[in-house]
């Protein structure tokens, strides 16, 4: 049994409902590291050490996190419930919208992206703190569903978690009021800065789980708090590239992940809440390590296929990089990026549909769109 009163305590409101107020970190009494946890640990940083020093043998390590950026951003926002797709994004990208992809999901996966994008230049040079916890949200909601929700600023009333237009006395979940919010705003801000209590992994998991219980944002609370477990990577030099993503694993464990945060609070259970975190940087890393090799593989592979067919072909090589940026093109996109003529992208294209490296998807002989499927299959779920 977890001491009661662990992680903070419901306590009831003047109108009837019952707010949770969450202690400090680090937890009291302090998490202990059994054995299975410490082996935990163990695999979770082996596996991660792999993966960073896999960026270093990386022939163009930008394209991969690129493409790892926008695949967090779709599966990070499905967990909050936008419908749109990697393909969607990356079609939008080329200009062949998806009929019934709405612009606000797009909006939402774009936003999240820029986010992402801005918050990793800004650790560079800048402390982890509220101040950027606040400028990454206001990237984040910027003219989207929830835009209108005070963007950049913390709530200044109460909010809740339940089913779909819940009464606040039937929520889930209430967090602190917002004066008790603030009070554990600063805590949590002190325990960002101050020295290290525990290995950098069990820091992120304390640090996500406190920010997702203060829920500080009237919206975009998740997306936010699954964006800082990549910052304070970053920022303490564990990885040089931003190639740790735990979205799919989050998305693909929903209930439980939902369930873990719960018993912290109800049952001040962080020791089973750090095993599934861990778990799932464990195996996001080898997940994330297995797909860097198979690129790599891929782009061996189809540059010998592309020598033997076309001999030394400069434009022929330089499509092929850009499809790793670009998987979805055109002959108007091609023709831009090597400066070509229409039917030398024409030949190009063709020869890449021969060769089985691309697969036109219209049907139609106007207006054709290009899919490099070999690479997009590597990202499938």
């Amino acid at each position: 049994m977890k001491p009661a009163g662990r992680a903070g305590n419901y306590v009831q409101q003047a109108k009837g409902y019952s707010a949770f107020i969450p202690k400090p970190l680090p937890p009291d009494p302090p998490i202990k590291l059994n054995p299975e946890l410490i082996l935990l640990l163990s695999d979770a940083d082996q596996a991660l050490a792999r993966l960073d020093g896999l960026s270093s043998i990386l022939p163009n390590p930008d394209l991969f996190v690129a493409m790892y950026v926008k695949h967090e951003a779709v599966l990070s926002s499905q967990i909050e419930g936008t419908q749109s797709t990697l393909e969607d994004v990356l079609k939008f990208d080329a200009g062949a919208k998806k009929k019934g992809t709405t612009p606000s999901d797009l909006g939402e996966i774009f936003n999240y992206i820029d986010a992402m994008n801005y918050g990793l230049e800004r650790v560079k040079t800048f402390p982890l703190s509220l101040r950027l916890i606040r400028e990454i949200h206001e990237k984040l909601m910027k003219n989207v569903r929830g835009g209108q929700k005070t963007p950049g600023e913390f709530r200044r009333s109460q909010n809740w978690i339940g089913s779909r237009n819940c009464p606040l006395k039937e929520a889930g979940y209430v967090p602190p009021p917002v004066f008790e919010m603030r009070k554990a705003l600063d805590n949590f801000e002190k325990f960002l800065h101050q020295e290290q209590t525990y290995p950098i992994l069990i820091q992120c998991g304390l640090i996500h789980a406190q920010f997702e219980t203060i829920h500080p944002f009237l919206d975009g609370n998740g997306r936010v708090g699954r964006l800082l477990i990549t910052f304070i990577l970053c920022h303490q030099k564990i990885l040089q590239l931003p190639l740790l993503y735990l979205s799919h694993y989050l998305k693909a464990h929903k209930v439980e992940y939902y369930d873990r945060l719960m018993a912290i609070r109800n049952e001040g259970d962080w020791e089973n809440w750090l095993r599934f975190f861990l778990k799932g940087v464990h195996t996001v890393s080898i997940k994330a390590n297995e797909t860097a090799r198979k690129i790599l593989n891929l782009q061996k592979e189809q540059k010998e296929i592309i020598y033997q067919k076309m001999g030394n072909s400069k434009l022929g090589s330089k499509l092929h990089e850009f499809l790793f940026k670009k998987p979805f093109i055109n002959s108007q996109i091609v023709q831009k990026q090597l400066d070509c003529s229409p039917a030398t992208s024409a030949k190009l294209l063709n020869n890449f549909v021969e060769l089985n490296i691309l697969k036109e998807t219209t049907g139609g002989k106007r207006y054709r769109q290009y899919r490099f499927f070999s690479y997009l299959d590597l990202f499938s779920p």
